[in-house]
């Protein structure tokens, strides 16, 4: 059984539509990168995946489970949505910590709250929180910041900050882990550190969706790849084929591009 399918997405703003009819499927401990040049829907389509926005046609399983289907929208609560988007752990470009928290605290905020809604929480509060806090820091440490858990992201480099970012989104027990560009933002000095981070939680059989404009992180660290163009999945396969074997016009005049950069 697969551990996500998408299908049939669309979604439009205004009388620009984004996403037209896209699909996939991913199993378990799978790595898909996404590629295709701005405004092909790649940002979007992860956006629809995490709930962030909402597509206007289409539906998402998890684990054979539907989470959502665009026809019913309006039938489900916050609550529901809330439950359903705790299947992913979203990435994003720009880090968006809390710049008032320590690292610490960055990554155990939502756990906590999340805690409260617990039958048991007032009776095991202590215990809880304790649980959620060595949870965070176990997690500070396997994205290389033992050293930095009190510091406050000013304090921090951006490539840090965006090792944060990733520990966060892991602090929830996501399922499927969703990363959209997340060396963007960063110098090129620093990019390395995070594409490692990356790896290794590849290495550790984690399921990731990867936007990003890194090709060859991409080929390396990638089981599939999908090409977005004009919001369709234009090419999709292995990284051999579509990076270095492409058959589609638009993927390969996007790595000569990409190549002369």
């Amino acid at each position: 059984m697969s551990i996500l399918d998408v299908k049939n997405m669309h979604k439009s703003f205004g009388n620009t539509e984004v996403l037209n009819g896209v699909g996939f499927s991913m199993e378990q401990g799978e790595v898909i990168s996404i590629l295709g040049s701005s405004g092909s829907g790649k940002t979007t389509l992860l956006r629809c995946i995490n709930f962030l926005e909402r597509a206007d046609e289409g539906q998402i399983y998890v684990e054979g489970n539907l989470v959502f289907d665009a026809a019913e929208t309006k039938n489900r609560s916050a609550a529901q949505i809330r439950k359903a988007q705790l299947n992913f752990g979203m990435v994003f470009q720009q880090f968006n910590l809390f710049p008032q928290y320590s690292v610490l605290e960055n990554i155990t905020l939502a756990p906590k709250l999340l805690a409260k809604e617990r039958g048991d929480f007032k009776s095991n509060k202590k215990e809880i929180f304790s649980e959620i806090e060595k949870n965070a820091l176990e997690l500070i440490d396997r994205v290389g910041l033992a050293e930095k858990v009190n510091n406050y992201p000013c304090e921090l480099s951006g490539g840090q900050q965006q090792r944060v970012s990733i520990a966060r989104a892991l602090a929830l027990n996501p399922k499927i882990l969703l990363f959209d560009e997340p060396t963007s933002a960063l110098d090129p000095e620093l990019t390395g550190e995070i594409l490692k981070v990356i790896r290794a939680l590849a290495d550790q059989n984690m399921t990731m969706i990867i936007v990003t404009h890194e090709i060859g992180f991409a080929k390396n660290v990638s089981d599939r790849i999908i090409f977005m163009d004009r919001g369709v999945v234009a090419e999709e396969g292995s990284p051999e084929d579509v990076i270095d074997h492409p058959k589609n016009e638009r993927t390969k005049e996007f790595l000569s591009l990409v190549d002369r950069k």
